[in-house]
């Protein structure tokens, strides 16, 4: 059992988070990054029971791409909290589909094709802290481009795609081991096969993420992917800077004018079928898949902890980053987190 019950709470493993962008206005793309913001963040997390992360940069003008990655190393060498908390960076994008649809939110101004030299650039100005890289494997030379990041032992993601099932396939041979939000960044009417999406699917070598705030992927597609993909998937927020805000609308640094429901649906102002990240967080992801009953409390809080603590190659162990929650009509409520065996939040206390 990875989740077990302790008198009145449940007692969990840390959750951990494979694309996080912000959270309760705290902003990893919005240029100039403070040096305090990845220790903020980080603290704001043990809230949501989150002990482990990845700081998501995505598709931006070079310098500013550089500049965020210059900023959260900085910020994880001054503060400790930040430090042990970030596990490393998840660069998504640049090297991502030019494409309407797959391309999702992230600005086509600044899409380009995979470029060695300027993830080195990136990867200097983060002190090495790029951990996983979402690209296209529709680009020219992206068979190269993963096989480097592979070698590199950077983690290469396929995500924001619009390629061809052979251009996935020799990327996968490459050295492509994940699954960038499978199911999402994807064209809104797909040929019915051959596509991305179904070779994917198909890979036992590449292990899917999924967001599962119920907005991204109906209950009926997760059910069918977790399936496909089971013993080989993982749960991710892609939580941006407006989760845990009001509902309202917004002009955010990248994606422009977007929507926040009062249901939790974070859209573009423009298409209301276009997602502009999630404001949902993983804790609510467990909760979706536990109430749709796709999945039992102990699976679903795996997906959420030990798979993705997993993919980054980090042991859970037993005592040092865990969570005490309460169940109640189907919500958790985070009510301990202790990171490193030290607790460090407890609901109520100041």
């Amino acid at each position: 059992m990875i989740v077990r019950r302790r008198g009145r709470l449940w007692v969990g493993p840390g959750l951990v988070d494979l694309q996080l962008n912000g959270f309760r206005g705290l902003d990893f793309n919005a240029p100039p990054v403070p040096d305090d913001l990845p220790g903020k963040v980080t603290r704001e997390l043990w809230r949501e029971g989150v002990t482990t992360y990845l700081a998501t940069v995505i598709t931006n003008a070079p310098e500013s791409i550089e500049a965020s990655c210059r900023a959260i190393a900085k910020g994880c060498e001054e503060d400790a909290d930040a430090r042990a908390g970030i596990a490393g960076i998840h660069l998504e994008g640049p090297f991502i589909s030019p494409e309407d649809g797959p391309r999702g939110a992230h600005p086509r101004a600044h899409v380009r094709a995979p470029d060695w030299d300027l993830f080195r650039r990136w990867q200097d100005a983060a002190g090495g802290r790029i951990r996983l890289v979402t690209f296209s494997p529709e680009w020219p030379g992206a068979e190269a481009f993963a096989a480097r990041l592979a070698k590199a032992k950077v983690l290469a993601s396929i995500g924001h795609t619009a390629a061809a099932p052979e251009q996935v396939r020799r990327c996968v041979d490459a050295g492509a081991t994940l699954s960038t939000h499978l199911g999402n960044g994807a064209h809104l009417v797909l040929q019915r096969h051959p596509n991305y999406l179904w070779e994917q699917l198909a890979d036992d070598r590449l292990t899917a993420c999924f967001i599962a705030d119920g907005f991204h992927l109906p209950d009926s597609v997760m059910k069918v992917l977790l399936r496909a993909k089971a013993g080989r998937a993982a749960l991710v927020s892609d939580a941006v800077y407006l989760a845990g805000l009001e509902p309202g609308s917004y002009d955010a640094p990248i994606g422009g004018k977007v929507v926040l429901t009062p249901e939790g649906k974070l859209h573009l102002a423009s298409n209301p079928n276009l997602l502009a990240g999630s404001a949902g967080m993983l804790r609510q992801g467990v909760e979706r898949l536990v109430r749709a009953g796709l999945a039992p409390l102990d699976e679903a809080w795996s997906l959420a902890s030990v798979r993705p603590a997993a993919i980054l190659g980090l042991r859970v162990r037993t005592g040092r980053d865990f969570v005490r929650f309460a169940l109640e009509g189907g919500r958790i409520r985070i009510v301990e987190t202790y990171k490193g065996g030290k607790r460090v939040y407890r609901r109520g206390a100041r």
